[in-house]
């Protein structure tokens, strides 16, 4: 008896080129080439040979190059993951746009609102998937605080809370002079921002009031360092939210979120490693997290499976991912809140933020009954 033929749908990967092999791009790399089944690691692209070399050798990756056009030209690559540094992000997502890869770009999506709407303009023409990197959505607990909210156990929203204090050491910054004025607003508590635009949906920021300095590191602040801010943000349905950060946390690393409301409060986050605890004579002791990719390792790889999954869904004319993932709009609220906030602490005066930006939630109100109103 000879074989029978058994049909089998067709599974082909979603090929992804990488541009920039930095600390976060290496790790987005491992994740595409290791732990996401539908993807494909296609090719790598970064100015530092050496840095890609290694990287492409590790993860068995053939295609090679200084230059991202290698890769937004390569006919065998889908989408691209672009974790090149800030200033690039915008005229990169444009690029693949035009390319007609579909694009994962890191926060923020741009240097000022202009640039990242004439990206997202490019991408809309071109009809391709684009996703921001704000992780804390694919979080387990701050995933689960959203679906909390979602269900009105915090009613409705009154005051929000999200704090990011990056690892440091007794030693303090280490090169504090590497760090671009700004960047405690556009690449730090920018995370902060998208989560509690997330965390209050249907509403918009209105005004931004901050207040920043360098206590980590006085003697730089001359040269623009900002290392500590508070952040308050007033939103469209009234509530008020307070973001903070701080470069130099001795304990390890802490992420936390927190939504306050007419009907109770949800919390998530924080820098415990495991909810072991010890008590001893030393006194009670719970081991914390030190690096990004330690704390957030799952929610790093679950945004990517998503964006993989939206790209081959859309390929495949098969249903979409059910979750509403950080979006072009997304970017854009936060980034424009980022601007305010830094514009604030230079001129010690909030800022409207439709002074620097007229924005749209990226989600419908919610519409609570009852006691969760």
């Amino acid at each position: 008896m000879g074989y029978l033929q058994h049909p089998v749908s067709e599974d082909r990967p979603v090929r992804i080129g990488l541009i920039g092999a930095g600390w976060i791009g290496s790790f987005h790399a491992e994740s595409v080439a290791l732990r996401i089944p539908g993807a494909r690691l296609e090719a790598i692209a970064d100015p530092a040979l050496p840095a890609v070399e290694a990287l492409a050798g590790r993860l068995g990756v053939v295609k090679i190059s200084t230059d991202p056009a290698d890769v937004l030209e390569d006919p065998d690559v889908d989408a691209v993951l672009i974790s090149a540094p800030a200033r690039f992000h915008s005229g990169l997502i444009a690029a693949a746009a035009r390319a007609g890869k579909h694009v994962f770009c890191e926060k923020p999506g741009g240097r000022t609102v202009e640039e990242l709407d004439e990206a997202l303009k490019a991408a809309d023409a071109a009809g391709v998937v684009v996703q921001f990197g704000f992780n804390r959505r694919f979080a387990d607990g701050f995933a689960a605080a959203r679906k909390l909210i979602d269900d009105g156990a915090v009613g409705t929203p009154q005051l929000l809370r999200s704090l990011t204090r990056d690892p440091g050491t007794a030693d303090g910054i280490a090169d504090p002079g590497r760090i671009p004025p700004g960047t405690i607003f556009l690449e730090t508590l920018i995370h902060d921002f998208d989560t509690l635009n997330w965390l209050n949906p249907g509403a918009v920021p209105v005004s931004v009031y901050a207040v920043a300095d360098a206590l980590v590191a006085p003697g730089a602040k001359d040269g623009g360092l900002l290392d500590t801010a508070v952040v308050t943000v007033t939103y469209s349905n009234g509530a008020i939210a307070v973001a903070e950060a701080n470069f130099n946390a001795l304990y390890g690393y802490d992420v936390r979120g927190e939504a306050f409301g007419s009907a109770g409060m949800v919390t998530a986050g924080g820098p415990q490693e495991t909810s072991a605890t010890s008590y001893t004579a030393a006194g009670i002791g719970s081991a914390t997290v030190r690096r990004n990719v330690d704390l957030f390792h799952d929610a790093y790889t679950a945004e990517l499976a998503h964006f993989v999954d939206a790209v081959k869904a859309g390929r495949d004319g098969t249903e979409a991912p059910a979750a509403h993932a950080p979006g072009g709009t997304d970017a854009r609220n936060a980034l424009a809140v980022a601007l305010a906030a830094f514009r604030s602490a230079e001129t010690g005066l909030p800022v409207d933020v439709a002074s620097v930006a007229v924005l749209t939630p990226a989600e419908p109100a919610q519409h609570l009954v009852g006691n969760n109103a």
